[in-house]
């Protein structure tokens, strides 16, 4: 198919990505062919190379939002009880 990275990010836009996430998704082709190891690691590199590129950062695969309190879910006020 690609002989490199390079060869992939030519070609992308956004319907090949789509198409490429849902590969490494399940793992084949649309053909059913099986992804080797090395294609599903090209793959995921075209598709992190095009999000940085085209996506905005909430849109991006593995995006996490921040959190609104910098410990979580605690808040400064509670208390905290040590039992000894």
């Amino acid at each position: 198919m690609f002989q490199s990275l390079d060869d992939l990010l030519k070609i992308l836009n956004p319907q090949i990505v789509g198409s490429l996430k849902r590969a490494i998704e399940l793992g084949k082709w649309p053909n059913g062919v099986a992804l080797t190891e090395q294609q599903k690691s090209l793959c995921g590199e075209a598709v992190a190379y095009w999000e940085q590129r085209h996506a905005d950062p909430e849109s991006r695969v593995g995006y996490v939002p921040p959190k609104l309190t910098p410990c979580g879910d605690k808040h400064d006020d509670e208390a905290v009880t040590w039992v000894e």
